[in-house]
This record gives structure tokens, sequence and C-alpha cells, in this order.
């Protein structure tokens, strides 16, 4: 008799399954919560079992599609729940599924591969644009101290910039190197050159007043243009050793006018260019993800009940003589008619409706699993007393009386 002060009385049962009609039969009883499987292969490696292998692909149908639901929840989609539970697909299914899957799965890597290719030479042309915008500055103010000092070239005492000039003026030639640095890093870089080219260079610096992505990390940060002159290979070698140690981006500036106006035009039309074609690959990317969104937990449940399916196969004994599965499970005595059913169910589902499943009481001495038969408002209170202890078989079960008490003493706290 069924009393909610004690546990529900259970049997041991052992069930012989037709291997066709197995995984229809196990996905019947999953969905009924009635039986509790015991393990005949404890001896056996779990990476040695017979649906080893099945597993694996739904742990990595797991993956795929774990990596799915976070793209689209980094970009802040809805995901939408099943309007009812999904049936555990059948084994022929399950290849279909992994194959949209798989195909998703590859399609959005690409996407995203793509994406950050583009946006990564989007980030280092518009350093080049502003690199390119700001030593023109720097070779102009320079171009103007040439001449002023060609017209006084009698002064003695002149300042670095006028330095450079006259050693233009006179013909010796200096080489340079530009580039984009992050503007926390250009105090210690300009000291470090200072140091290790003994203040045998000549550094020009200006703040870019927007926020640029770093080409590297992806990072909105404040970026500072630079430009150091010097003299011979020597130097040079130094220099570019300095950049490459402080994470200097150098970009290439030719020293002619024109040619940096014509350089410059050619970055504004790739980023354009750039531009619209970023802009293609978001909604692209946008147009899978909202089609995924709307599926994705549904797959995430079958995916999950071929899973539960195949571990519960794992623990049977596999009988090669009678060319059937063994299976031992524990049952409620009141769910015993409901347990054929559902086998009978299953074997009809999978085809094999002639040869069907037989269940055998056993009897035993070992101590049977607590089962509390519980509605919607009783298993939260059971979770409850659950969570400090369960009780033994056929137990007095406390949780009518917590039911009680419970609000209670809630209510005086």
């Amino acid at each position: 008799m069924t009393t909610i002060f004690r546990s529900e009385q259970m049997t041991l049962c052992q069930l012989y399954l037709q291997p066709d009609a197995a995984y229809s039969c196990i996905a019947e009883l999953g969905e009924l919560g009635i039986v509790q499987f015991r393990d005949l292969n404890p001896n056996v490696n779990s990476f040695q079992r017979k649906f080893v292998n099945e597993v694996r692909r739904c742990e990595e149908m797991e993956r795929k599609l774990r990596f799915l639901e976070s793209e689209i929840k980094k970009d802040e989609l809805t995901l939408y729940d099943p309007d009812e539970n999904p049936d555990a697909p059948k084994p022929r299914e399950m290849i279909d599924l992994e194959a949209i899957i798989d195909k998703l799965d590859h399609e959005l890597k690409e996407i995203n591969t793509n994406a950050d290719a583009l946006l990564r030479n989007f980030n280092e042309l518009t350093e080049l644009k502003h690199n390119l915008s700001m030593t023109q500055t720097f070779f102009q103010d320079a171009q103007q101290v040439r001449i002023g000092l060609s017209e006084n070239a009698h002064e003695q005492n002149v300042d670095i910039d006028d330095q450079y000039s006259s050693t233009m003026a006179t013909g010796m030639k200096l080489g340079f190197v530009s580039g984009v640095i992050s503007r926390e890093r250009i105090i210690g870089f300009e000291r470090m050159l200072w140091r290790v080219c003994r203040g045998n260079v000549f550094l020009k610096q200006a703040d870019i007043p927007d926020l640029i992505e770093d080409p590297l990390t992806g990072e909105k940060v404040h970026k500072t243009v630079f430009v150091v002159f010097f003299q011979g290979e020597q130097l040079k070698n130094r220099v570019q050793k300095i950049c490459e140690g402080f994470r200097a981006n150098i970009y290439p500036c030719p020293e002619n006018a024109n040619e940096r106006r014509e350089l410059a035009m050619g970055v504004m039309t790739r980023l354009e260019d750039l531009n619209i074609v970023l802009r293609q690959t978001h909604d692209h990317r946008q147009r899978v993800l909202l089609e995924t969104s709307k599926t994705i937990r549904t797959w995430i449940i079958k995916v999950r009940k071929i899973k539960a399916i195949y571990h519960t196969m794992n623990m049977f004994n596999n009988d090669i003589a009678r060319k059937c599965f063994i299976a031992e499970c524990w049952t409620p005595n009141s769910q015993i008619d409901t347990l054929q059913l559902a086998l009978r169910k299953g074997s009809e589902s999978s085809g094999s409706g002639s040869i069907s499943s037989v269940v055998n009481r056993i009897e035993t001495n070992q101590q049977p699993p607590t089962h509390n038969k519980l509605n919607k408002f009783t298993q939260g209170f059971q979770n409850l007393v659950d969570a400090y202890g369960v009780a033994t078989y056929r137990e007095i079960n406390p949780m009518p009386f917590v039911l009680i008490t419970f609000p209670f003493l809630f209510a005086v706290m």
C-alpha cells in the first residue's frame, strides 16, 4: 500500500532485451523514470564497454552545442525553449543530427576565423592611416625648419629638430622608423631608446585622440604614433628590437610626400572595402546564429537523452549465446505493469514486436533503494529533507512533518 510516510516497496527485476529493441525500450523507460538500473559490468573499464564510441560521439556533440550556445549568448540573442519535451531520436536519426551540428560548428568557426582576420586587417589599416596622417605633420615641420636653417645658416645654437634639418641640408642621410605604440608604454619606450642608443636618436610622437582596437589583442586602448630618426644600420637594428620588445606595431612610411599621399588614399579605399565585407560577415553570422537559437535547446535535450540511453546500455550484460542484453533494475511494485507496457511499446516502435522483452522478478537480500512517490508540491520539501540525508528503505519519511513545520519555522525566523 502506498503511503507518504514510508518509501515505496521495491522489486529487483531482470530484463531480457533484444539488441534491436534495447535502445527503444530504454528510451521509453527513461521517459517514465520508474526504474534504477544496476551495473552488471563493475569490473569493466568505462573505455572498454560496448557503446563507448556512441557515448564519445554524444560528448563531442555536446561540446559543439556548448560552443554554439556560447556564441549565441555572446551576440545576446534569445534562446528558445521547446514547446514540448522532445523524444529521444532513433539511432539512425543520430547520424543526421550529428551531421547538422557538425556543419553548423564548422561554418561558425570558419565565419569567426574570417571575421577575426578581416578585423585584424582593418585595425592594422586604421593604425596605418593615423600613422601616415601624423607622420606627414612631422615631415612638414622638419621641412619648414630646414628652410629656415638654409636662410639662417650662421646660427649655431639649434635644437634637435634643427640638427636633423641641418643634416638634411648638408646632404647627410638619416633613416627613420615609424609606428604605433600603446600610450602607457611610450615613456618607458622613450627612456629605453635614449639609453640603448646613447642619445643618438630623435623621437617625435603624437597621441591618437580616439580609442583604437589593438590588432593582436582586440582590446580598445589609447595609442601614440611615433617616428624615430637615426643614422646607420646598427642603430636601426637596435630601434627595431626595442619596438618589438615594447609591442609597438611598425608600419611602412615613404619618404616622398607624394608617395605618402598615394599610400594614404589606398588605405582609405581598402578601409571602405573592409567595412562592407565586415558588415556582410556580421549579417551572415547573425542569420546562422538566429536559426540555430530556435532549435539548439531541443538538440541539447535530444543529445543528452541519447547519451543517457547508451550510458545505461553500457551497464547491461551482453549474452552472446542468447543474442540478447540482460539488465537488472529496481522498480516499485506498483509500477511493474507500467514497466512491462513500456517494454512492449519500445519493442513495437523498434520494429521487433514479434519478440517481446521478458521481465523476471528476482528474490534478493540486497537493500533496495529508497523511492518516495511525490508530486510537484511535495517534491521541493522532499529535496530539502534529502539535502540533510536520504532515509533508508522503508524508513519513516520526515517529509510530511516538514511539510507543516517548515513554513511555520521559516515565518518565525
